[in-house]
């Protein structure tokens, strides 16, 4: 929903085993910013990778993840929070 942002490039992935696309190395040493749902979406990705993303902007946005994907309700709270976040 951030691709439409000039100089953009967005990327998507879940911090379970299960989810349809994880989180990886390479996904996280692509990434200038990261954003996360919940706090214990961040302690995941410190506990596993803290050494590639300990000096990169991280942020949670205290959104429950327990949305279905792009539902409404996530989408305005998303285009709420991530566009300050990222000063565009």
């Amino acid at each position: 929903m951030f691709r439409r942002y000039p100089g953009l490039s967005v990327r998507s992935a879940g911090t379970s085993r299960n989810a349809k696309k994880s989180v990886s190395c390479g996904l996280l040493q692509w990434a200038d910013v990261i954003c996360v749902m919940e706090q214990k979406h961040k302690d995941r990705l410190m506990a596993e990778y803290r050494r590639i993303i300990e000096n990169k902007p991280l942020h949670v946005l205290d959104i429950p993840d327990d949305y279905r994907y792009m539902a409404p309700e996530l989408v305005r709270q998303l285009e709420e929070l991530v566009p300050d976040m990222l000063g565009i």
